[in-house]
C-alpha cells in the first residue's frame, strides 16, 4: 500500500479539481447541471481513483486504478476543450488548465511504470 496523501500526482490532482470547481461556478446557468458538473466529476474521479488504488494491496490494482485515473483526465480535458470553444473559458485559464492536465497524465503514465 502507498500513502496517497505522499504522492504528488494526487497532490497535484486535487489543485486541478479545486481549480476546476472554482472555474465552473462561472459557467452560465445552463450548464450548472450539465458541463459543469461533469467537469467536477471528472475532476473528482483522477485524485479518488489515484487514492483509491494506492489503498489497493497489489501493484497491478494500483496500476488498474491508475489507468482509471489516466481515463479520467483525457474525461475531463475533453470537457475542457468543449468549454472553451463554447467561451466559458478564457484562452489564459485555457491554457492553463491543459498545461495542468497534460503534467497529471504524464505523472499518472510515469507511476504506473514503475508499478
Amino acid at each position: 500500500m502507498h500513502n496517497f496523501r505522499e504522492l504528488l500526482v494526487w497532490q497535484k490532482s486535487i489543485t486541478l479539481v479545486v481549480k476546476i470547481y472554482e472555474l465552473t461556478r462561472k459557467f452560465p446557468d445552463i450548464e450548472k447541471f450539465n458541463l459543469a458538473v461533469q467537469m467536477q466529476r471528472s475532476g473528482v474521479s483522477i485524485a479518488s481513483n489515484i487514492a483509491e488504488g494506492a489503498g489497493r494491496n497489489t501493484n497491478n490494482l494500483f496500476k488498474q486504478f491508475l489507468s482509471h485515473a489516466l481515463g479520467s483526465s483525457y474525461e475531463l480535458e475533453t470537457q475542457i476543450i468543449i468549454s472553451n470553444k463554447l467561451s466559458y473559458i478564457e484562452s489564459e485559464s485555457y491554457n492553463m488548465l491543459i498545461k495542468d492536465i497534460t503534467e497529471i497524465q504524464k505523472m499518472i503514465s510515469g507511476l504506473s511504470n514503475t508499478l
